[in-house]
């Protein structure tokens, strides 16, 4: 694959609003101040031009940035977990909600204003959960609007794993919380597979606390558009989250993905690598990945990438690392970003041992996302990927 390294200036992507009571305020950084807010009214209505925004095509959000998008519907969660997970459905009053972050931006703070009750899943202190906590979440249906919110839990030295497999129609907003206590070892996989009509739009929080370890993994196969933002924050030291992505864009498809790690206490530890593989005419993928190193956060060791791989014409991929560093005291921090077409040599050394065009191009676009599903440890996960990436592989064509 021939490929063109982007280095971006750095600076984490701010997002603008006004002041309200309600806020809480993350510290300035060399791009903007950061606003978060539980109140709508906090955030402008976006109209795209905004840093944030100025990927996304708005008019395809069906009013979820400027609050037309009622809800008429509801999402329907159901769960398979061990006996030692608890799975909980509460309403908005539990106070265990909010504990890994507060909305980011308008439609972040529309979906928790608009949630009737939330689930939350426990992984309780020590335990040792080798089966995965798989759920189930289906969409309000063609034409109908829901808003959700989820909180996963893993409490001190416990150890788990959690699938999120999110399908059907309608539109969807949600927040997503992952609070990971002192010692704990958590796995999450978010799969995106929705019909070809809906739209989802995710903030995703990540709360890690002292010595906690955190595999976060986002899947983005189906959708009209999917907006998905994880921001990851750590509460102490000895902190590490890998945060892994793969997606696969067909014909008229937008996938967003919006990644912070911020970086605010010292001695923890980020890893980022996502990939995508785009074709079709109007097949569109975005991936921003913002890291602050915060002046307090000495001893960081944290790195980025980001690989495209565009298999048909009339596919368009946008890649933007940010790196910014307050403290000069850290053990690494690096980024790349790298978009490209299939390799004409590959190819011709591939047919030059035989191997047919078609199966060609196949077999370097499984090598492209090997590395990522590798690093799946759930075997049904890996693979029902690998089994969509075939299917997908079939439209490809040569």
């Amino acid at each position: 694959m021939t490929v063109a390294e982007n280095t971006q200036p750095a600076g984490p992507a701010g997002t603008e609003a006004a002041a309200s009571a309600a806020e809480a305020v993350v510290p300035q950084s060399s791009r903007g101040e950061r606003f978060t807010s539980y109140d709508v009214e906090a955030f402008e209505v976006p109209g795209g031009r905004e840093e944030n925004w100025r990927f996304t095509p708005m008019k395809r959000l069906r009013g979820l940035h400027n609050g037309s998008a009622v809800a008429d519907g509801e999402i329907k969660v159901d769960a398979e977990a061990p006996p030692e997970v608890r799975v909980e459905t509460v309403g908005r009053e539990d106070e265990r909600l909010g504990e890994a972050g507060v909305p980011g931006d308008r439609i972040a703070a529309q979906a928790y204003s608009s949630f009737t009750s939330a689930t939350v899943v426990t992984v309780p202190k020590e335990a040792k959960v080798t089966t995965p906590a798989v759920l189930r979440l289906t969409g309000p249906g063609e034409g109908a609007v829901a808003y959700g919110h989820l909180q996963v839990r893993a409490e001190p030295f416990a150890q788990a794993a959690v699938v999120l497999d999110h399908r059907g129609s309608g539109t969807y907003a949600d927040n997503v919380e992952f609070v990971i206590g002192e010692g704990a070892r958590l796995t999450v996989v978010s799969v995106q597979d929705w019909a070809d009509d809906a739209v989802h739009v995710s903030e995703q929080h990540l709360r890690l606390a002292k010595d906690a370890t955190l595999k976060h993994i986002v899947v983005t196969l189906g959708g009209d558009v999917v907006r998905i933002s994880p921001t990851a924050t750590f509460a102490d030291r000895g902190g590490d989250v890998e945060m892994l992505g793969l997606y696969f864009a067909d014909a008229g498809q937008h996938q967003e993905h919006r990644l912070f790690v911020d970086h605010g206490v010292a001695g923890c530890k980020s890893r980022v690598m996502y990939k995508g593989a785009l074709q079709g005419d109007g097949a569109h993928a975005i991936w921003i990945g913002d890291v602050l190193i915060r002046a307090a956060a000495e001893a960081t060791d944290t790195y980025e990438l980001n690989r495209n791989l565009v298999l048909t014409e009339g596919a368009r991929a946008d890649s933007v690392p940010n790196l910014e560093i307050e403290t000069g005291e850290i053990t690494g921090a690096g980024h790349a970003s790298a978009t490209g077409r299939f390799d004409d040599e590959q190819l011709f050394y591939l047919q030059s041992r035989g191997i047919e065009e078609e199966t060609a191009r196949r077999l370097v676009v499984r090598g492209f996302f090997h590395e990522i599903l590798m690093k799946i440890d759930i075997p049904e996960v890996r693979e029902r990927l690998q089994a969509a990436i075939e299917t997908e592989l079939e439209a490809v064509g040569g």
